[in-house]
């Protein structure tokens, strides 16, 4: 069923950064991120950071979908209106863009791979188009997460604002993340 979800647009577990500079800088703490455009009005970027948790602990944590209010600040609600095989999820966010304030629901199917990926599909909401995989691998004592996300929103913004204002706020919300998932263990 996962191969639902997987486009040719959305990175697979090749993209993991292997070489030991990358890995040596993950494991300080740094976090990864590669931007790409996606459409005109639109953005596409992967983060990776460590998590010094094994994977078990971090999947667990992940997949509370009620709780990524606490990972992502944009974010004001998540819950999951569905449970099965493919999940249903509802998330709001309240995001700032330049001079605006733009608030954003969005109706997702999820399908999970246990403790390997999960992967998010727009079924309706706020977006043109929306996708996003979470992916988890072993590393040393703890786990790479990496998060992917493509969309182009409906507020029409030329990609290269949407491209950097991932490129800027990613990062921050990983670390968000990687904080949350620590204290949660």
């Amino acid at each position: 069923m996962s191969a639902f979800f997987i486009s040719d647009s959305v990175p697979t577990d090749s993209d993991i950064p292997c070489s030991q500079d990358k890995q040596r800088l993950l494991m300080q703490g740094e976090i990864l991120v590669q931007t790409r455009s996606h459409t005109a009005w639109g953005g596409a970027v992967t983060a990776w950071m460590y998590v010094p948790l094994v994977r078990s602990h971090v999947w667990q944590q992940i997949t509370d979908y009620p709780r990524w209010v606490q990972y992502f600040p944009d974010v004001t609600k998540s819950e999951v209106l569905q449970r099965g095989e493919v999940k249903r999820l509802y998330q709001a966010a309240q995001k700032a863009f330049f001079f605006f304030s733009a608030q954003v629901e969005i109706y997702l199917n999820v399908v999970e791979e246990l403790g390997q990926h999960i992967q998010f599909k727009l079924e309706k909401g706020s977006f043109h188009d929306f996708t996003a995989k979470l992916e988890l691998k072993d590393c040393d004592n703890g786990t790479l997460l990496g998060y992917t996300v493509q969309a182009t929103p409906t507020i029409p913004i030329p990609s290269i604002f949407i491209q950097q204002a991932m490129n800027f706020e990613l990062p921050a919300n990983m670390r968000k993340m990687r904080q949350v998932l620590c204290k949660g263990e």
